[in-house]
């Protein structure tokens, strides 16, 4: 089938570079220039294990092109993907200027023949009318361009604006660090529509995905397809994200309680992990979620709520756990140092998650600005940060280019992000280099055993504190 994909960030590239793999003649179409020659050359603009393999190999079989020639992608494609950031406002509500833009600019340039328009971005729950209304509009808006003020448009003319479309909702459930895995693995489909027409086409663009063709596992059954309305497609990416960010709030909110009754929250996730109606996923306590979705989606969908009249009460407490929560690993630092003026802390990790170089909303930033403010030094080491010398929105830290130049002279260390690296690191030999070997596990990733051996007072996150 031919598709285009508008807009190549994490969710827009990766979706296109699969379906091309997948043996679909796909065009990514984005308004960045430097973008596109970056894309072009086979290099990905962002960090995703897999991505990079799956689009030279594409590119090489010519079943993928990028370009910023949006009217080129919306003539070559029967389904048209709206991938577009949707940023969070100061108000918790979504920014959907750039899905406003893309929906006018596929109006303004459909030319007959039947597309289907997908909404693969992040968008408050009631956007599929809005972008069936902004298509519309588009429409219109190419006529006035086509047809003299006054005049009638020629049967040539009035072919060109008969253009038949329905939109459909196919939100994303993609994790940072393993998004192509989850576009070849996923747990379901969802297809918001009202039209059997354009949900079938769905179903067929899928069909070697729902087959699992390319899964880890062939044998498995079918993935799921549930076709909805509209408004409850949407609604399912905001619920299941304010979900996995509330059970996440959770079990940091029980980590604090263990904190004070000596309890481990470890043993206790195990615990309640193996209820079936728990399961043991979400549940490992550290200092808070990040990222560029949770936040963003439950915010929006508390700004939703507010819109119709309800206060979203145990979403704005999520939040509000969330927000303290960040603050963890600097309370346990002024506990074992005491005053942190002058003293200099170890970040290990920068990203929200391993496997990615996303900074958006990460706890680190939170913990970098504070630390600043009690007057220590900062800094930090991140296999991917350090690597690529990424240092935007990182004032007031030291990168550092590898594990042992960052424990150099430190009164402790934070592991902020749990890189899979960092559970084999000569701790050690850092321990040795430190002026006080103290380490916040703000993850609960490490082995404090481990640690103990190598000389190291371990603090964990709803633990009790171990010393050497």
């Amino acid at each position: 089938m031919r598709v285009c994909v508008i807009g190549t960030g994490y969710v827009g590239l990766v979706t296109g570079a699969c379906l091309a793999h997948i043996g679909h003649d796909v065009i990514c179409v984005d308004n960045n220039e430097e973008k596109v020659k970056l894309m072009k050359s086979g290099q990905s603009p962002i960090f995703e294990p897999g991505l990079s393999e799956i689009m030279q190999s594409a590119i090489q079989t010519q079943k993928i092109h990028f370009t910023s020639d949006l009217a080129a992608g919306v003539s070559h494609g029967e389904i048209l993907f709206i991938a577009v950031g949707t940023p969070p406002l100061p108000t918790g509500e979504s920014d959907t200027r750039y899905v406003e833009a893309v929906a006018r600019g596929i109006g303004e340039n459909l030319n007959g023949g039947y597309k289907v328009i997908v909404n693969k971005s992040t968008v408050p729950i009631g956007s599929g009318d809005w972008v069936r209304m902004l298509v519309l509009d588009g429409i219109v808006e190419r006529q006035k361009t086509l047809v003299p003020a006054g005049g009638v448009p020629s049967d040539e003319k009035l072919s060109e604006f008969a253009a038949e479309f329905d939109v459909v909702s196919n939100p994303e459930f993609l994790r940072e660090g393993s998004a192509v895995h989850d576009t070849f693995n996923p747990d379901r489909i969802v297809l918001g529509g009202n039209s059997q027409r354009a949900v079938a086409l769905m179903e067929q663009l899928y069909d070697p995905i729902v087959q699992r063709k390319y899964a880890e596992d062939q044998s498995l059954p079918p993935v799921p397809i549930l076709a909805t309305d509209l408004s409850s497609a949407e609604m399912i990416k905001y619920a299941a994200n304010a979900f996995l960010a509330t059970k996440i709030s959770f079990i940091n909110e029980v980590a604090n309680i263990c904190d004070r009754v000596g309890a481990d929250v470890t043993q206790v996730a195990k615990g309640i992990g193996l209820d079936s109606r728990i399961g043991n996923k979400f549940l490992q306590a550290g200092i808070g979620w990040g990222g560029s979705c949770f936040p963003k989606d439950v915010s929006a969908l508390i700004h939703t709520a507010d819109d119709y009249g309800y206060e979203a009460q145990l979403l704005k407490s999520a939040v509000s756990v969330n927000e303290r929560q960040r603050l963890i690993a600097l309370e346990k630092l002024q506990q074992v140092l005491k005053i942190l003026k002058g003293k200099t802390v170890g970040l290990l990790g920068l990203t929200f998650k391993p496997d990615t170089d996303d900074l958006r909303d990460a706890p680190a930033l939170i913990l970098i600005e504070q630390l600043n403010r009690l007057g220590a030094k900062v800094k930090a080491y991140d296999p991917i940060i350090s690597q690529t010398g990424m240092r935007h929105g990182l004032s007031g830290v030291l990168v550092e280019t590898d594990a042992e130049r960052l424990a150099d002279g430190c009164d402790a260390l934070v592991l902020v992000t749990e890189w899979q690296q960092f559970s084999t690191l000569d701790y050690l030999k850092m321990a040795k280099l430190m002026a006080h070997p103290v380490i916040i596990d703000g993850r609960n990733f490490l082995d404090p055993e481990t640690l103990i051996r190598a000389g190291f007072q371990y603090v964990g996150v709803g633990r009790q504190r171990v010393r050497s």
